[in-house]
């Protein structure tokens, strides 16, 4: 029998509001990027974020390239009433992984969407992003076309991902944007001067992605747990790199300090945080076992009042986290 869900939901958006579990999963570890995958371990702890009530599943066509949507699909297949799809395009790849560019152009937008749904294997999406915005392309009209996909019932939601404020505000007026995803943690916070105040004056719900810095913050992860495949061993992630990530380390030692204090991991502490900025919010960490994920889950029961708060401001000033998020930030929307 199926655990009764423990997980409570929040809404994303106003305008076109979409009501999913407190904190969804991000599905791209799974098949690229950090290191060593396994398919079946991967379904697994899908069906069991599904148990535990997680309804909101966060992929993209380029994650693999093009596998992971077909092992998502492959995983929720006969359980898809229980899911808030969201997948994502714009960041061109062939098949081979090579990537070719940002695309936003209306005739790519409605070429990837139809190759998503056919290897999601659903003819619906219910949360569909520009991955990345395309700087030769008005915004206007990629979400022109992305407006014409809800209204032909291809996609029930649209979202943006990395976007500008301004992008932001250009793009709502021509089809309301229920979520913008971009990065947020203790490590990751610049988005709070212009970006966070922007969707929440337009009603846009808040999907921080690596709301764990990448794993950093859960303790687990050095320069020595990284596997050799393992992308943030590579200068394209500046905060996992030599002196960088000692000093990196010290603020999530002072996180885990804190955690032991209230009896929980470092990692549920800093999920705690993402949650605790506000009802909008709806962080989707990622990770490939059960175990972190039972852990992740967990977090939601943590409550943080002003003073833990103010101790977690002070053991991660925002000023004090060493290094780029990223190596090469030119696809970022500015």
């Amino acid at each position: 029998m199926t655990p009764r869900p423990t997980l409570q939901t929040r809404t994303l958006g106003t305008a076109s509001p979409l009501t999913v579990s407190t904190l969804g999963l991000g599905c791209m570890g799974m098949s690229e990027f950090y290191g060593t995958t396994d398919e079946a371990t991967a379904t697994s702890t899908i069906h069991r974020a599904l148990d535990l009530g997680v309804t909101l599943l966060d992929t993209a066509d380029m994650y693999g390239p093009f596998t992971n949507e077909r092992l998502v699909g492959s995983a929720v297949a006969g359980r898809r009433d229980e899911v808030q799809l969201a997948t994502k395009f714009g960041n061109e790849r062939l098949p081979d992984g090579t990537r070719i560019g940002i695309n936003g152009r209306p005739e790519y937008v409605r070429a990837a969407c139809d190759a998503s749904l056919e290897r999601l294997g659903v003819d619906h999406v219910d949360l569909y992003y520009q991955h990345r915005v395309d700087p030769d392309v008005p915004i206007e009209e990629t979400v022109g076309a992305m407006a014409e996909l809800v209204a032909a019932g291809k996609v029930r939601h649209l979202g943006l991902s990395e976007a500008s404020s301004e992008t932001i505000r250009r793009a709502h007026a021509v089809h309301p944007i229920t979520a913008l995803q971009t990065e947020y943690s203790l490590f990751t916070r610049d988005l709070e001067d212009t970006i966070l105040p922007t969707i929440r004056d337009l009603g846009i719900g808040l999907v921080p992605y690596s709301p764990l810095g990448r794993g950093i913050l859960t303790g687990t992860v050095t320069g020595a747990t990284l596997e050799a495949g393992d992308s943030r061993r590579t200068a394209y992630f500046p905060r996992f790199q030599g002196e960088a990530l000692e000093r990196n380390l010290a603020l999530v030692d002072a996180v885990r300090r804190l955690a032991e204090a209230k009896g929980i991991t470092s990692g549920q502490l800093a999920l705690a945080w993402v949650l605790a900025q506000g009802e909008d919010v709806v962080p989707i960490p990622g990770t490939r076992r059960i175990p972190y994920l039972e852990e992740n889950v967990g977090a939601a029961a943590v409550r943080l009042d002003a003073d833990d708060l103010a101790a977690l401001d002070r053991a991660v000033p925002r000023d004090a986290v060493a290094g780029a998020r990223y190596g090469d930030l030119s696809s970022i929307d500015d």
